[in-house]
Formats: C-alpha cells, sequence, structure tokens
C-alpha cells in the first residue's frame, strides 16, 4: 500500500476542511463517504466529487473500500464508532475531543492496542507550524521560565438549532471550543494541572455557553482561559516568561488569515517572528498517513488525549460544585 484511502464517516460540516487536506496530503485520497440515508451520500458524494456513498456507516466501514476514517460524528457517538471502526480493521482519526468521558478513551486505546489501528485525536492545529514553532520557543528556554499563559475562544452562535446546545450530545461552550485553550496549555505547560478552578454560564438547553477557568501547574505555573458561544469572534493566546512574552493572534483556526506571531523580550522591540504557510488540516491527515504507512508515532499521543478529557471533566465538576478540583 503506497497511499491511505480514506472515508468520511458522517456529512459533519467541518468536512469542508478536511476533504482539500486529504486530496493535497502526499500519501491519501478521498475514496468514500457514509451517511445515514443513500439519497443523502450519493448526493454529498456528488457534490464534492467523492467516488463512493455508502447508506449507513457500518457498510463503509466492512466494505474494504478504506483504510481510515475521519469521524466528525457529535460528541458522544466517537468512542462508539472509532471502537466499530477498529473493530473493522479500519484507522481512526477522530475529530475531537476524543471522547467524552474518561472510560471511553481507555476502551478507544484499547481497541486501537487489540486491533492492531491507529487512532488519533484530530486536534488540527497541533500541526501547524505555528504551533511547533511555539512549542520550541518554550522549551528553548527563549522566554525563560513560563509564569503564566492565557488563551481565548469564543464566537457568537446564530442558530439555536445546534448539537452544540444538545447536553446529552455532550455540548456546550467548553467540550466545543474551551479544549482548544486547555490542550494548549497542556502543550506549553508540559504536563496536567494538579488543580483546577471553573465557572460557567448556563444556556436554556442546560449547556454552558460560556466557560472559563483557571489551571494551576507545578512551579506555581497558572493558565487562565475564556470560551463562549455569546461574544463576537475572539481568540488570542499569551504566554509569559521570565524573559519575555510571546502572543499570538490566531493560536486555534484561520490560520490562513492574517495574523501574527509576536516576541516582546524585556525592554527590547518587539520581534515578528515567521511562520511558514501550510493548510490547517493538512498536519493531521499526514500524521496518520505516515503512521499508517511508515509506523511512525503520533505527534499527538493518547496519553495526551486522555489528559485533555480528564482536564475537561476537572473543570465542569469545580463549576458545578464551585470549589477547586484536585486532578
Amino acid at each position: 500500500m503506497d497511499k491511505v484511502r480514506w472515508g468520511l464517516l458522517s456529512t459533519a460540516n467541518i468536512n469542508r476542511r478536511v476533504i482539500p487536506a486529504i486530496r493535497s496530503s502526499r500519501r491519501g485520497e478521498l475514496v468514500a463517504v457514509a451517511s445515514r440515508s443513500q439519497e443523502y451520500a450519493r448526493a454529498y458524494a456528488q457534490h464534492w466529487d467523492i467516488p463512493q456513498a455508502f447508506a449507513d456507516y457500518d457498510s463503509m466501514l466492512f466494505s474494504g473500500a478504506v483504510d481510515a476514517v475521519y469521524i466528525s460524528l457529535p460528541n458522544h457517538l466517537h468512542a462508539e464508532w472509532s471502537i466499530r471502526a477498529m473493530q473493522a480493521g479500519v484507522h481512526v482519526l477522530c475529530e475531537k475531543p476524543l471522547a467524552i468521558t474518561t472510560e471511553q478513551v481507555t476502551a478507544m486505546t484499547h481497541a486501537s492496542r487489540q486491533y492492531d489501528r491507529q487512532l488519533a485525536e484530530a486536534f488540527m492545529y497541533r500541526h501547524h507550524p505555528q504551533t511547533k514553532i511555539i512549542g520550541e520557543w518554550v522549551q528553548s528556554g527563549k522566554l525563560g521560565e513560563v509564569c503564566s499563559l492565557y488563551a481565548a475562544f469564543n464566537f457568537k452562535m446564530g442558530a439555536r438549532q445546534n448539537i452544540r446546545l444538545v447536553p446529552e450530545f455532550g455540548g456546550g461552550a467548553l467540550w466545543d471550543i474551551g479544549v482548544y485553550p486547555v490542550s494548549f496549555a497542556q502543550y506549553i505547560m508540559g504536563e496536567t494541572p494538579d488543580w483546577v478552578l471553573g465557572t460557567q454560564w448556563m444556556g436554556e438547553t442546560g449547556v454552558d455557553e460560556t466557560f472559563s477557568g483557571m489551571m494551576h501547574y507545578s512551579g506555581d505555573r497558572l493558565a487562565q482561559f475564556t470560551s463562549s458561544f455569546r461574544s463576537l469572534w475572539h481568540t488570542l493566546a499569551e504566554i509569559v516568561g521570565t524573559e519575555g512574552t510571546l502572543t499570538i493572534t490566531r493560536p486555534f483556526v484561520n490560520l490562513a488569515e492574517v495574523r501574527q506571531l509576536t516576541f516582546y523580550p524585556d525592554g527590547q522591540d518587539p520581534i515578528e517572528i515567521p511562520v511558514p504557510e501550510q493548510e490547517l488540516y493538512l498536519g493531521e491527515i499526514e500524521d496518520m498517513n505516515d503512521a499508517i504507512l511508515d509506523g511512525v508515532a503520533h505527534y499527538l499521543t493518547l496519553e495526551e488525549s486522555l489528559n485533555h478529557v480528564r482536564t475537561t471533566l476537572a473543570l465542569y465538576k469545580s463549576a458545578r460544585e464551585h470549589q477547586i478540583e484536585h486532578l
């Protein structure tokens, strides 16, 4: 096998970002899509020029037509269909969050080992050159010792008929967009927090439409974040070190737009750091292709993904109980 045959498990809106990435990858090709009806699958396949359309998910998984699937189902279905795919002998790139309980992540990891299939969480921004450059700056000590981090990811939701607002589907601002700054803090700090403190504004459907949190790390390092469906578009990240501050205007999405990665050294002029252009979703596709074809270890590990979920659950518990939650 010299190319990975990809299938789309669901026709979610996010696919419009992933389809070009699969097609522009060096060793991947998009060959199939599965939906919940043959009619819709055919229409979707025709619109996106996808060769094969399947009327249900199992038909595609057990067809022998695909080597890997991208799963963009609602959060509460991630574990079920990832495990089902691996049982069918298919590798899985699953949209974030990987799951919504630690037990689900453990079961998914076990299935990956049992069936010898690749499994990874689709956090696309982690694979982009900008994020890797930020990591290099932190790890090389150019910022000195990291003291604190702040990140935000907000947008104003329009239509209220949205799966992000359904509690049973794993809805809520934290699960949807708050997990970006949570994962970013974990990446920068190099560990999970020892305690967290969360607060939330609950909407009429029973999910958090605004969630803010604080995470405490070893060495008295702090990370703070906010995520919301209720404010105008706002995204930002700032890492404060003893030797300077690194600011990122587009830390998670829309990296193809005008962005700045700027270092503010102590008492000196700011330095703008160049970032190579790369399609935002391409890195996660190439990462999976390399893991399948060459056995290369995933850049984002399942242990990190488990800790994303652990930290998120701790933040939710803290917000519910109005107290600090220790991990």
